[in-house]
């Protein structure tokens, strides 16, 4: 069974870093792409940041762009998201996502993209 557990959240203050884990096991995680998505109270989820299984090709969306950095550790079964520079914007719970259907379809951060989500994990972000 595939399961996806996210950590490293917390609370911090604007301009501060935080790095978040998602252990997953199930599966082989070398074979899946990989995502980052957040949601906001009253919100859509949105892409953050996707990863292919090789870690070669990276997506970001705009809004983090030069400040968060995906990267993924194939022989622990762990992707991260290295968040810098936060702000208040970035409040919001993160949920790391699983794709074992082969390449992306479309938009990497396109909810549609993955079928295996895990529980998330808090990020709050004070001004």
């Amino acid at each position: 069974q595939v399961q996806l557990v996210e950590s490293g959240g917390g609370s911090v203050q604007a301009g501060g870093s935080l790095r978040l884990s998602c252990a997953a096991s199930g599966y082989t995680s070398s074979d899946y792409y990989m995502g980052w998505f957040r949601q906001a109270p009253g919100k859509e989820r949105e892409g953050v940041a996707a990863i292919s299984p090789q870690g070669s090709l990276t997506y970001y969306a705009d809004s983090v762009k030069g400040r968060f950095s995906i990267s993924r550790d194939n022989a622990k079964n762990t992707v991260y998201l290295q968040m810098n520079s936060l702000k208040p914007e970035d409040t919001a719970m993160y949920y790391c996502a699983a794709r074992s259907r082969g390449q992306w379809v479309g938009y990497p951060l396109s909810r549609s993209n993955y079928n295996y989500w895990g529980q998330g994990t808090q990020v709050t972000v004070s001004s």
